[in-house]
């Protein structure tokens, strides 16, 4: 595991959905809580203290990847300014999203979209942050950047999947390092649906039925 994250173990089983707040319409659809909403935050509020030990001096322009990165984004840049707040430096900030769509097969790199947001020859020569669900597009969202030579990229994901899948790429910042499950909550979805649970579980063969595309 790496030093910079924390590593849940693949026998982790979670946490029983009964000991949390859990919404109603989902209490059938979920197995276990896998990240306590508390736990994510304790760890989201390290991470900001790692990244303004790091990137001090620069002007960051944090780069949200939309939409299962909102949440992680959100709670992250309130430490990162809580930080700016209370301490000796503080780091200069702006914020701009973007929303992927991504064309592949599961046999291709493929092609990504850009929808919403705003030109990214705009953040050209700065710094940012990309926030992002499950880092699957990654390796071409950077090269997609590369083309507006910014100084340097750091990437920031809330969880890392050990996988056979893994292209290899890993972030600059990684908040969890977890199994090959399906989870979702804190923004991340299964058909869209499951981005207002606050905690991050695994869903169960039931939601996957219900909620089908």
């Amino acid at each position: 595991l790496s030093k910079n994250s924390s590593g849940i173990s693949d026998e982790e089983q979670g946490y029983d959905l009964d000991l949390f707040c859990i919404p109603k319409h989902y209490a059938a659809d979920l197995e276990k809580v896998y990240i306590p909403h508390g736990l994510i935050l304790d760890r989201t509020e390290r991470l900001a203290r790692e990244i303004m030990k790091e990137m001090g001096g620069h002007h960051i322009v944090a780069l949200c990847v939309l939409k299962g990165g909102y949440k992680f984004f959100a709670d992250l840049l309130d430490y990162i300014k809580a930080l700016n707040r209370n301490s000796d430096r503080s780091i200069p900030m702006t914020v701009d999203f973007i929303r992927l769509k991504s064309y592949c097969n599961d046999q291709s790199t493929g092609e990504i979209k850009v929808i919403g947001g705003d030109d990214l020859s705009t953040l050209t020569g700065k710094v940012r942050i990309d926030i992002i669900d499950t880092g699957k597009t990654m390796k071409t969202l950077l090269e997609l950047l590369k083309q507006y030579n910014p100084k340097m990229v750091k990437v920031a994901s809330l969880l890392v999947k050990r996988t056979p899948r893994s292209v290899g790429y890993r972030p600059d910042f990684v908040g969890f390092e977890v199994p090959d499950k399906f989870v979702v909550g804190y923004a991340l979805d299964y058909n869209e649906y499951f981005r207002d649970l606050n905690h991050i579980c695994v869903i169960s063969e039931t939601g996957k039925e219900k909620y089908k595309a």
